[in-house]
């Protein structure tokens, strides 16, 4: 099950996953929201064993000029949407996986996308810090709680990945002159490889298809002994 509040966007994931994959319009600040989606999952797929809270804005804002409605939407969109998720997804999966009784070592998996901004503070980007940080440690006290459940909880932490987020001005979220990361001179989108050529080892960005390689591992039996972790994904930015 795909949600977003994207509908166009939305729709060609569901697409292009294929198979019996759907889509739903969902805000993840909305409470009502999130009980029709877990419901509409279960009903849809008999069940929920694996849930993903990826929705996530930046704005970025120096701190003595940001105001209330940004700091309280970065906290709405990232940080309570994540609670949320956790919420209404760990009952649902609880009565999953009593269902299922102990077949084949079924087990669930929550995944919390933060950032290396959960990990390390950025100039310009106080309230991201935040609720990115926020994510890290909920996931912890969440991994905890459901352990007895045969629920893993855990962490990703994303460096700089090239997605359509940097097409998009985020102004004060660098260190330093966004001017020295433009794709062109004069530009108004950032670019990322640029972006991780000061920061990241490898000299590159990364692209969301190693982020996705991570999330599929801790979705997947393969990370069974792991809950309360974070994998890093960031091409060595926090080395």
């Amino acid at each position: 099950m795909v949600t977003d509040i994207d509908d166009a966007g939305g729709r060609e994931t569901a697409a292009a996953c294929g198979g019996k994959a759907r889509y739903l319009h969902h805000d993840v600040t909305s409470e009502p929201e999130w009980v029709t989606v877990v419901a509409a999952t279960v009903e849809a797929f008999g069940g929920l064993d694996i849930l993903v809270n990826n929705a996530g804005i930046a704005i970025g804002i120096m701190t003595t000029d940001m105001p209330l409605e940004a700091w309280n939407r970065q906290l709405a969109v990232n940080l309570t949407g994540v609670f949320l998720g956790c919420k209404h997804g760990i009952p649902a999966m609880r009565e999953t996986l009593r269902e299922a009784g102990r077949e084949a070592g079924r087990s669930g998996s929550i995944i919390n996308i933060s950032s290396v901004a959960g990990l390390q503070g950025a100039a310009g980007l106080s309230g991201y810090n935040a609720t990115k940080g926020g994510v890290r440690l909920f996931t912890k006290g969440v991994a905890k709680e459901v352990a007895g459940d045969r629920i893993r909880c855990n962490s990703v932490h994303p460096g700089i990945i090239d997605t359509p987020i940097w097409s998009k001005s985020i102004q004060g979220a660098l260190d330093a002159p966004r001017e020295s990361f433009a794709a062109t001179p004069g530009a108004n989108t950032l670019s990322a490889d640029m972006i991780a050529a000061t920061g990241a080892p490898v000299g590159i960005a990364g692209m969301p298809e190693d982020i996705a390689a991570g999330i599929v591992f801790l979705a997947s039996d393969e990370s069974s002994y792991m809950t309360g972790s974070e994998l890093v994904i960031d091409g060595g930015w926090t080395a």
